[in-house]
């Protein structure tokens, strides 16, 4: 006999991991991980938030202060921030910078392209100051 029930969908490490961020992003200052919990509901552990939590934390995108018993969390970035610092690591792990940052631009729509200039722009004449 075949089992019909439905089971809930199996969310991916990166999925859940985003959740998290996003969540912390919102409290007002540091936050426990009981406190992401509850905002997210309860068929998520308190012990997967605080695994998800540890591993942005290796990778300097969120910080950590010891609070009572256990830990309060802050986001070390807004989301454009973690955006960049990811883009930054992928460039980084490239021998061929130039080529990568070539096929970069070449393949961005004309409005990110101009934008990214005038980008480029500011911050050349920012340095010039």
């Amino acid at each position: 006999m075949t089992d019909h029930r439905q089971r809930a969908r199996r969310r991916g490490q990166g999925e859940l991991e985003a959740m998290v961020l996003s969540t912390l992003r919102e409290a007002d200052g540091p936050a426990t991980a009981g406190w992401v919990q509850e905002r997210l509901g309860a068929d998520l552990a308190h012990t997967t938030v605080i695994t998800i939590l540890t591993r942005p934390l290796a990778r300097g995108a969120v910080t950590r202060e010891r609070a009572g018993r256990s830990f309060a969390w802050t986001p070390t970035s807004d989301q454009a921030g973690l955006a960049a610092r990811k883009m930054r690591k992928v460039l980084d792990a490239e021998s061929y910078r130039e080529a990568v940052l070539a096929g970069f631009v070449t393949g961005l729509a004309p409005d990110d392209e101009r934008l990214l200039r005038e980008l480029l722009g500011h911050a050349d004449a920012e340095s010039d100051d």
